[in-house]
């Protein structure tokens, strides 16, 4: 579990940038996850690159990486496979290319809500205009 990662994480995982098998669209697969050691919790990312465009489809996609996500660190799916990260905080982001519409930031803000109650850290990151991961990112050590 050691090295430097584009991440800026130092746990040994895989970066999916396939653009068919990564992504809201498609709730099979956990777009990243890694250890964010600076802040100690289990960092799971979901991204959504296209535009936001306020349909119930892209409402229902949203929702389902979201509870695909919280079954992998709820239900044994995690632990199972990296037992070293017991007792670990975990959180979720959504790492968008653009800002989230308004029925988007509702259900977020529900999804939000959800999560704490099971204390699990949720944040929505929107990328900035020069392709970084925009403010609030903790994935560089900044």
């Amino acid at each position: 579990m050691s090295g430097s990662h584009e991440c800026g994480c130092d746990h040994d995982h895989e970066h999916n940038h396939d653009p068919v098998a990564a992504g809201v669209a498609n709730a099979a697969v956990i777009d990243m996850f890694a250890l964010d050691q600076h802040a100690d919790e289990v960092l799971l990312v979901m991204m959504e690159d296209r535009p936001w465009d306020g349909s119930d489809d892209r409402l229902h996609e949203v929702q389902e990486k979201f509870n695909a996500y919280v079954s992998f660190l709820l239900d044994g799916e995690m632990l199972a496979e990296h037992p070293e990260l017991k007792g670990k905080r975990a959180r979720i982001e959504l790492r968008c290319a653009d800002m989230p519409d308004e029925r988007a930031v509702e259900l977020l803000g529900n999804i939000h809500d959800q999560l704490a109650l099971q204390e699990i850290k949720m944040e929505v990151l929107v990328a900035d205009s020069g392709g970084g991961c925009g403010s609030g990112c903790s994935c560089h050590g900044e």
